[in-house]
């Protein structure tokens, strides 16, 4: 039985007919009113409504009229008409966003997106009006101060965004003065930290210290005078220079007096002359290291020669370690002066493979070098 082809055509335009009908009940919105305002909406699209506030009264976005649409059986939003001296909705922020303050509605807190800074932290509402915000493209910062004897917890990059933040770590026991973590602001970095050791006080038994305390700033100078009968020459001065002390002593007499000092080390008597030590030889702490090959150290005319120097150890820690990317450690450990260690870098993925690095670390009187892995 052959179907007539204008049948075939009746049926087809009843089909979207009906459709057409069915997506426009779907897309119906309940109908809308506004407390204190007056709506308006066009014969030829009724899914978009206009509403403006009575006097006395604006829509809750601040401007003096607004549109709502219908979109799937629902609008937009509720319009809504506030009294004037009312504040209403967060006004727009371009590269940025409001945050509502927790203690007073009338004010707003301004985050702006990374890169960004805004002319104002805050902005309030003054009789109903919000300020307006804005978030300007802020300018970067270089590459962050070098602070001697400190590392940087995080990888370099080439530019740093306004408000971006590195944080450095001062090498070994070194002390840090101010604080770690710094700030990009308006292409300036902010005052960086220093790393600074406190010199200790020295232990000399034949000088008087016109300032007396246990531990003495870096920079610190620290004025001495010599007791009889060691006061040939009656004072001097020492510089405090990242926790050792700088300066010569000059206290001495015709007699021989107590052989000098030595910071993390100890001095065993070889020779005597009677009551007074003319000879003797220096030990240091474990882990410290001489600095000279000389044994014996001899006083002659009332003067010591020159005492030898204990070189300081690297600590060496599991944050350490961490920070540049070598194969983790449990405990921490020291390397003497002059002395070396070989450690692998962590994995790292490359050319289709897994890879690490060999890396050789070395101490030079406390100062620890690791070269970086990649």
């Amino acid at each position: 039985m052959r179907v007539p082809v204008k049948f075939l055509g009746f049926v087809f335009w009843l089909f979207f007919f009906n459709c057409v009908r069915c997506q426009a009940k779907q897309r119906s919105c309940r109908d809308l009113s506004v407390e204190n305002g007056l709506i308006h909406s066009h014969p030829s699209n009724e899914e978009e409504i206009f509403y403006t506030c009575k006097t006395g009264y604006k829509p809750f976005t601040g401007n003096w009229w607004d549109s709502v649409t219908c979109s799937k059986g629902s609008w937009s939003e509720e319009p809504r008409c506030i009294r004037e001296e009312e504040c209403g909705a967060f006004p727009s922020v371009h590269h940025g966003k409001l945050k509502q303050s927790p203690r007073d509605r009338g004010t707003a807190e301004v985050e702006c997106d990374p890169g960004f800074i805004s002319t104002q932290r805050f902005i309030t509402c003054i009789r109903g009006t919000w300020e307006k915000p804005v978030c300007e493209v802020g300018v970067s910062c270089n590459i962050p101060p070098k602070v001697e004897y400190a590392f940087i917890t995080s990888k370099p990059e080439e530019l740093y965004a306004h408000g971006s933040s590195v944080t450095y770590v001062c090498q070994n026991s070194l002390l840090m003065n101010g604080k770690s973590t710094v700030f990009c602001r308006n292409g300036t970095w902010e005052e960086t930290p220093t790393c600074e050791a406190k010199c200790q006080k020295p232990h000399k038994n034949f000088i008087t210290l016109l300032k007396e305390k246990e531990e003495y700033d870096n920079k610190e100078v620290l004025r001495y005078k010599c007791i009889e009968p060691y006061n040939e020459i009656p004072e001097g001065e020492w510089i405090c220079e990242n926790g050792e002390w700088n300066g010569t002593f000059v206290c001495r007499g015709k007699i021989c007096p107590p052989p000098p000092y030595v910071e993390n080390g100890d001095y065993t008597a070889s020779k005597m002359d009677g009551s007074e030590i003319t000879e003797v030889y220096y030990t240091c702490q474990p882990h410290y290291v001489l600095n000279m090959k000389q044994r014996y150290y001899k006083c002659e005319k009332g003067k010591w020669e020159t005492p030898p120097k204990c070189l300081k150890p690297c600590e060496i820690t599991p944050e350490i370690f961490e920070v540049h990317n070598v194969e983790p450690i449990r405990e921490k450990f020291y390397l003497p002066h002059g002395k070396t260690s070989e450690r692998y870098c962590k994995y790292y993925y490359s050319e289709g493979r897994w890879n690490r690095r060999f890396i050789t670390l070395t101490c030079s009187d406390g100062k620890l070098t690791i070269p970086p892995c990649q």
